[in-house]
């Protein structure tokens, strides 16, 4: 049966329920800004939701340093009427998590396994932790209305179709979004993994507030993402993000899409952990790469530096196009902090004018190589039809 449509009072009560939703946890002023409703509206509005069961209060956390007294009351969505979730799908491993209507996590997986030449495994991986997370979540309504995911290829706007061919050999005959919908049978959106994980770090992360930003995901593979005037740009057919195949070496190495020389041979991950295996044995990680670069060792060193350098050269080409405010340095290679976000910092400088390079600052990811599972949540929130969640309260 169809749903009659909403009265003008409805309406008005979805307009804070929607703010909340994509805000997150806000007190009374904010949803009065947030909302153009008058004070008073807000304050009944709120009063009648959380007596509906929708809105709910919680304690935030204290925003002046060495100030006493009661942390301020936040409203957020009544965490209890469902849960929305993130995959991660990196080139090693897939990430899943999910939170709940208060953005909060409330369960998290990793697995390691070779998602590039292996779909269907990576796949039913991801559903299989999606249920069993939402299994464990002890929620009233044990219901998962909603999933995102991020994924280290370009994906196509209108129809969430990847374009694998070259870069995810696995992948090619695969529509990750029909797939995921099928097995779940909810709502699926589906991402490039960087392009989320800019998202992530402009909603909650290092960028949060700034308007411009150039986000590095630096990984086994590298990618870019954009923001700009606050919206993040994804270009004509949601493609764009492919950073780590720009040509940097033309007699360099052969990279997986098929050309020769790309970033991503010689500023991944991969090509991290290849320089090293010989003198380090083969399960040397970046994690511990990254603690022998801290001690000194002049290899681990060498190999960040230059993966640095090289993809803050390119950022500089970026930046002297778009003139961002902010260039963040994430994905796994974070691992190694200051010593990269430095190298990239000096890449950047080689390659762009002044008047841009004295406007940007480059700072590291505070979300580290999580961003892009959290911006997959984040894709289904931005995506969920509030009104359906209120309607089966």
């Amino acid at each position: 049966m169809n749903q009659p449509p909403p009265s003008p009072r409805e309406r008005t009560a979805l307009r804070v329920l929607e703010y909340l939703f994509r805000e997150g946890p806000a007190n009374r002023v904010d949803v009065v800004r947030g909302t153009d409703l008058s004070r008073a509206t807000v304050s009944k509005l709120i009063g009648e939701l959380q007596a509906q069961g929708l809105v709910a209060e919680r304690r935030g956390p204290m925003t002046v340093a060495g100030r006493s007294g009661r942390p301020p009351t936040l409203l957020t969505l009544n965490p209890e009427l469902g849960a929305l979730g993130g995959v991660d799908f990196g080139h090693g491993s897939v990430r899943v998590a999910i939170a709940d209507l208060g953005g909060a996590l409330i369960g998290e997986t990793r697995r390691d396994l070779d998602v590039d030449n292996d779909a269907e495994r990576a796949i039913t991986v991801a559903v299989d932790d999606l249920r069993r997370l939402v299994a464990r979540a002890k929620l009233p309504r044990k219901r998962l209305l909603g999933v995102g995911a991020a994924i280290s290829a370009p994906v196509r706007r209108d129809s969430g179709s990847l374009a694998a061919a070259g870069i995810l050999p696995g992948w090619n005959e695969i529509s990750l979004k029909r797939e995921l919908q099928r097995r779940l049978g909810v709502p699926v959106h589906v991402g490039n993994d960087a392009n989320l994980g800019a998202l992530a770090e402009v909603r909650t992360g290092a960028a949060r507030g700034a308007g411009n930003v150039v986000y590095l995901m630096m990984s086994s593979g590298v990618g870019g993402g954009l923001v700009l005037d606050g919206e993040l740009f994804t270009g004509h057919s949601g493609m764009t993000g492919e950073l780590g195949h720009m040509p940097v070496d033309p007699d360099g190495r052969l990279c997986r899409c098929g050309n020769r020389g790309c970033l991503e041979t010689v500023a991944g991950a991969q090509r991290v952990l290849d320089e090293l295996r010989p003198a380090l044995g083969d399960d040397v990680t970046l994690t511990d790469a990254a603690a022998r670069a801290r001690g000194g060792d002049a290899l681990c060193r060498r190999l960040f530096r230059e993966a640095g350098t090289a993809a803050g050269r390119v950022a500089g080409g970026i930046c002297n196009l778009v003139n961002p405010e902010l260039v963040i340095v994430g994905g796994d290679m974070i691992v190694a902090g200051d010593l990269l976000v430095e190298a990239v910092r000096d890449g950047l400088a080689q390659t762009s004018i002044p008047a841009v390079r004295n406007d940007v600052r480059v700072v590291a990811a505070t979300l580290g190589d999580r961003a892009e599972l959290l911006g997959a949540i984040g894709l289904a929130i931005g995506e969920a039809d509030i009104s359906a969640v209120t309607r089966a309260a």
